[in-house]
Order: structure tokens, then C-alpha cells, then sequence
């Protein structure tokens, strides 16, 4: 534990926010988005916003692939849940309210045979423990667990388990930014500099980053999910800022590299391919940002293998969610939050998952009086 406490010294934190106070020009705001819920998290979590200098704001991003899912692809796997199989996903997504107010868990509650796991090996368990019967994998998930992913296909298809499929739900982190920067709406708050994540980081390296930054002008930054390294990671955007660059620069230097994990990006390669559009939660359709299973593995690919709706779904009237993962609102901008919509109760995944810019307000901001 002493290596992640040494991220959160309060002495270390101090003199991050004097040497961010000294770095701010007066007379100028600087909007710092940051991509992931852990880094949301992080700041409501340890206070960070409030060691910030009022001329700085974070805008919260996309967050995590649960927030960015759209309600038809909840409905999708709510209708395979109900066709007599195991449907078997991460627990995030159990809750996530599709059309007319279901979810998972409510068709499990119903009859539906859905079981939540921890990793891509305990649906393979699932698969072999019942050989009569259709299990369905239903995966989310940014570059950070589609590698895994990848090593279940080819386990399946290695040991013959005729059983088992997966619903591809990996989506592109690079393309999301893209999308994000690309179409700004008519008095969409103006983004400075973006905090990148560390996680997906791990996998893909900084080199995709590259080409947005310049294409966007836009500084990005890599942080680790600890207070001190979104201090770090901000003071690193503010003077690029400062100076006018938009470099992409590493601030998680003892996780990510340059060329990310090379065995893992072939691993993926192998088994998935580009998808040429997929909808996301709040950005529309965007090309490219999506992976799909490779032919070669398309007996293992649930969305062959049984006759899914493919229909687009309205999102809950009165919901912010697709506002708030554009960063154009914040969580308390919602006339549902911490009144119809709470943990308990939720209207929209934001509020649902553990990453989501609604859970973090609710967690730690929504007894302050104004939330960052």
C-alpha cells in the first residue's frame, strides 16, 4: 500500500496546488476534460478541484463503456437474456435501464438466466459447467478489457466449445475523443486540454493520441487515476496551454509507454476488426470506433448466431446523460439527479455505473453547495 499512498501525500498534494496556482494566468479559464470516470472519481474522492484555482474546471467526459452503451444495445441483450440461455456480463451493466424502465436484472428477476462475472474466464467456466446449454459472454469495454476478450475466443474456438458466444461491445477510446472534438454543438462548452486515460493507455500507448492533439490543437496528458497524478497531469496541460503547445506528454510514466503493449495489440488484432459504425451513448454513430469479431471466429459471434433486435432506442425522458458524457452539462444540471434518479433508482447509467460523472456527484459532491 505504500506505493499508492505516496500519490496521495497531502504535503506532496500542497505543493502540486501552489505550483498550479503560480502556473494560471489571471484573466483566462482553463477547461480541462477528463475522459474517465476514475479520474472524476479521483477528484470528487480527494478533494482535487478544491486545491484548484477558480479559473480552473474540469469537465467530465465520456467516462466508462457502461455510460457510453446506448439503450438498444441494453435492450439487445435484454431480448437475448430472455431466449432460454445464460447471458453472463460485467456487474456494472445488470442495472442500466433499457426501454420501459427494464434491465438485466429485472429480466433475471423475471426468469431471465442472467449471472454477473468477474472476468471473461468465469463465463468460459459457465460455458463448460453447462454443455447443454447456450452460454452468451455480453462484452463491454474500452481497449482496456478487450484483450482479454480476444483470449476467450480463442480459447472457445482452441477447446471445441460449440457453447459459448460473445456479443462485441468493445469500443475505441482515440475515436470517441475524435467524435468529441470533432462536432462541437452550438454553445457546447469550449475544451482547453484533455486528461487522457491510464488504463486504456496501458494497452494502446500514447502514439494514438498523436494524431488528435495536432489535428484538434489540443494538449492531451495521460494521468493515473491517483489525486497527485491529476494534480500532475494538470499542471502538465496548464503550461502547455500556457504555451500554446498541444503536445501529447505522459504523466503515467510507470504504467504506459509509447508503443503500448505490443502482445495484447496483436492479440486483439487477430480476433477483432474494425466495426464501420457504432452508436454511442450521447455521440451518435461515429465511424470506426467500435470492433467487431473477425470472420474467422464467427461461429463464436452471438450476434450471428441468434436473431438479435437491432433497433435504435429513445432515451429516458428528461435524462441529461448524453449531455453530461459531451461534457456540455454537469450531473447537477439534470432536473432528474437526487430527485427521480439515485443509486437506488437509477434513469440513466451515469448514475448506475461505479464511473459515472452522476455516481461520483452523488457520492462525494451532492451535500456541498456547489458542486466543483
Amino acid at each position: 500500500m505504500k506505493y499508492i499512498d505516496d500519490f496521495r501525500r497531502n504535503d506532496l498534494a500542497q505543493k502540486l496546488a501552489r505550483g498550479i496556482a503560480a502556473a494560471v494566468q489571471p484573466g483566462r479559464d482553463y477547461q480541462l476534460m477528463e475522459f474517465c470516470g476514475g479520474h472524476t472519481h479521483a477528484i470528487f474522492r480527494y478533494g482535487v478541484q478544491d486545491l484548484m484555482p477558480s479559473n480552473v474546471h474540469y469537465v467530465h467526459g465520456p467516462g466508462c463503456p457502461v455510460c457510453v452503451l446506448p439503450i438498444g444495445r441494453v435492450d439487445l441483450a435484454i431480448a437475448l437474456a430472455r431466449q432460454n440461455l445464460i447471458l453472463c456480463t460485467y456487474g456494472d451493466l445488470l442495472r442500466v435501464p433499457g426501454s420501459g424502465r427494464t434491465s438485466l436484472l429485472k429480466a433475471k428477476a423475471e426468469g431471465a438466466d442472467v449471472r454477473m462475472v468477474y472476468s471473461t474466464q468465469d463465463a468460459l467456466h459457465i460455458a463448460r459447467a453447462n454443455p447443454q446449454r447456450q452460454v452468451v459472454f455480453f462484452a463491454i469495454g474500452f481497449e482496456t478489457t478487450t484483450p482479454p476478450s480476444a483470449v476467450a475466443l480463442k480459447q472457445a474456438k482452441a477447446e471445441g466449445l460449440s457453447n459459448f458466444s460473445l456479443v462485441c461491445n468493445h469500443v475505441l477510446t482515440p475515436a470517441a475523443i475524435h467524435g468529441i472534438l470533432h462536432t462541437p454543438l452550438p454553445g457546447q462548452l469550449a475544451i482547453d486540454g484533455l486528461l487522457g486515460p491510464s488504463h486504456v493507455s496501458t494497452v494502446i500507448g500514447t502514439q494514438p493520441y498523436v494524431p488528435l492533439a495536432q489535428t484538434y490543437a489540443k494538449p492531451i496528458v495521460i494521468s493515473g487515476f491517483e489525486p497527485l497524478d491529476v494534480m500532475q497531469a494538470s499542471l502538465m496541460l496548464i503550461r502547455q496551454i500556457n504555451q500554446g503547445r498541444h503536445e501529447v506528454e505522459n504523466e503515467y510514466t510507470r504504467a504506459v509507454s509509447a508503443e503500448g503493449n505490443r502482445k495484447a495489440l496483436a492479440l486483439v488484432a487477430e480476433v477483432f476488426e474494425l466495426r464501420p459504425s457504432f452508436e454511442w451513448r450521447g455521440l451518435g454513430r461515429l465511424p470506426d470506433s467500435a470492433l467487431q469479431i473477425r470472420p474467422e471466429y464467427a461461429e463464436f459471434d452471438a450476434e450471428r448466431r441468434f436473431d438479435l433486435p437491432q433497433q435504435p432506442a429513445e432515451e429516458v425522458k428528461g435524462c441529461d446523460c448524453p449531455s453530461i458524457l459531451r461534457g456540455i452539462k454537469r450531473p447537477s444540471d439534470c432536473k432528474l439527479f437526487g430527485s427521480v434518479c439515485t443509486p437506488d433508482n437509477p434513469m440513466g447509467s451515469c448514475m448506475v455505473s461505479s464511473e459515472g460523472a452522476c455516481a461520483a456527484y452523488w457520492t462525494y459532491g451532492r451535500f456541498r453547495q456547489e458542486a466543483a
